[in-house]
């Protein structure tokens, strides 16, 4: 079961008003920013007294939180629409794929009842209202300016010990590769005041880990501040009582001196750092109009391996964009070889209709794109069992996320992983016998290690984070 099914189907059992109302099912689709904003509309429903289930053969009304960045996820979506379609179910197709075809979606799927915007999830409750007198219902604004905030209801889908939250929406990047600024809108942050609001009451919630997204989470504050505020706002969160915050999309050219002294001084954020380099070669990034990246790239990662020796790289590529020639391929390569990132996700060119890249010229073949991705991923792959490696005989602090009784051993992550994208910690109860739960986080010594997760043993009940707070 999912965390989203597990979720739901908690939330199906609350139900005193839901007589009357019809049942509503979710599908969610895409990053963990979509999530957030299906988790508000789950909120936004329960409150109005819907009863959101888990099963969508049940349900009369299915919303489907659609993605719409590459078209590999695109395909994702329609399927699940056609899937849901041929079951006769009514539906509402929200997020990017909404905001992308819009009317499209209602013109070729007559089970589309309503579609509803990226910027405009806030509106579900009187969506489904209009949805249920057999109106028809376009609620997508051309220019998204909605930012959700704590005062918003949610309810969130990861379980009790994980949240996302979202610190801005939008972006003021224009990759030429990327679609997201025409389906997200400009850059819009929330005030520090508002997220760490937010963050307290998360921390009442039982949360362990609290991770920081947006699509340029380095450039946060810069619209609302006249300048970037994440070190600012990660010395405010230092306050809030959550062992860990890990912050995602962390642009290069927002980590300044002040952003790596708040991830060094900051007990509860972590040293790692998600950066979404593409690619290495000066041309290549032009051509992704990211010129200012090219004299950054080796010189930034110098700077955070000195002030941050700890520190976990992960980053992601981009192969065979248009025009990438041999020579800059191999640029790539010796760029991942020296630098030794230990965590890579390498994805080949997907041309966006809508997008600058989309009408250059010189396209890579497709054949030649996916031989490039499988070198690097070969390249990668004994850089990330050593990166591994290096972590036996530590005792870090393992976040548990399932417990196999029958199997005896425990799946969680420690620092080095982020949830979804990166490997997990084997955890052995050891010679300790304590009574531990999902959500608890508990001291452990790795004791082994492969290209994807580690192996580890208990060593105690109570996570170092909590023994360093109460000595």
């Amino acid at each position: 079961m999912t965390h989203l099914d597990a979720g739901l189907e908690l939330l199906a059992k609350s139900p005193a008003e839901s007589v009357g109302k019809p049942s509503v099912a979710f599908a969610h689709l895409g990053c963990e920013k979509n999530r957030v904003d299906t988790e508000h509309m789950l909120g936004l429903l329960a409150e109005a007294g819907y009863c959101v289930s888990n099963n969508e053969e049940e349900a009369a009304v299915v919303v489907v939180n659609t993605c719409s960045f590459i078209q590999e996820a695109r395909a994702e979506s329609v399927r699940k629409l056609v899937e849901l379609a041929n079951q006769g179910k009514e539906l509402i197709i929200a997020g990017c794929l909404a905001q992308h075809f819009q009317e499209e979606l209602l013109e070729s799927l007559p089970e589309a009842k309503a579609i509803v915007g990226t910027g405009d999830y806030h509106h579900i409750v009187d969506v489904l209202k209009r949805v249920e007198v057999g109106e028809t219902v376009n609620q997508v604004s051309n220019k998204p300016t909605f930012l959700g905030d704590e005062n918003l209801p949610r309810y969130r889908t990861t379980g009790s010990a994980v949240a996302y939250l979202k610190v801005a929406e939008g972006c003021d990047y224009r990759c030429s590769f990327c679609i997201i600024p025409k389906l997200r809108g400009d850059q819009r942050s929330r005030s520090i005041e508002s997220i760490v609001a937010e963050a307290h009451m998360l921390a009442k919630q039982g949360v362990k880990e609290l991770i920081l997204i947006s699509q340029i989470t380095t450039n946060y504050g810069l619209d609302i501040y006249g300048r970037p505020s994440l070190s600012e706002l990660l010395l405010a969160l230092g306050e809030v009582q959550i062992p860990w915050i890990r912050v995602h999309y962390a642009y290069p050219t927002g980590l300044t001196p002040d952003v790596l002294s708040a991830y060094r001084e900051v007990p509860n954020v972590l040293p790692y750092l998600d950066l979404p380099l593409q690619h290495s070669h000066p041309d290549v990034l032009r051509a992704m109009n990211r010129p200012w990246q090219a004299d950054v790239n080796s010189l930034l990662l110098e700077q955070i391996r000195t002030q941050l020796p700890d520190a976990v790289l992960r980053t992601t590529l981009i192969v065979g964009f248009p025009g990438e020639t041999e020579a800059q391929f191999e640029h790539l390569v010796s760029f991942v070889e020296k630098e030794r990132f230990d965590h890579v996700g390498i994805f080949t060119f997907s041309s966006e209709e809508g997008t600058q890249a989309a009408t250059l010229p010189n396209r890579v073949d497709p054949e030649l794109a996916n031989a490039r991705k499988d070198k690097l991923m070969v390249i990668q792959q004994p850089i990330a069992t050593e990166k591994n490696r290096n972590w036996v005989g530590r005792t870090v602090d393992v976040l548990i996320e399932e417990i196999d009784e029958k199997n005896g051993y425990m799946l969680g992550r420690c620092s080095r992983f982020a949830p979804e994208v990166d490997g997990q910690v084997i955890l052995r109860p050891g010679c300790t016998k304590l009574d531990v739960h999902v959500g608890m986080m508990v001291p452990a010594l790795i004791t082994g290690a492969d290209l994807y997760d580690l192996s580890a043993e208990m060593v105690g009940a109570h996570s170092m984070v909590t023994q360093a707070r109460a000595d």
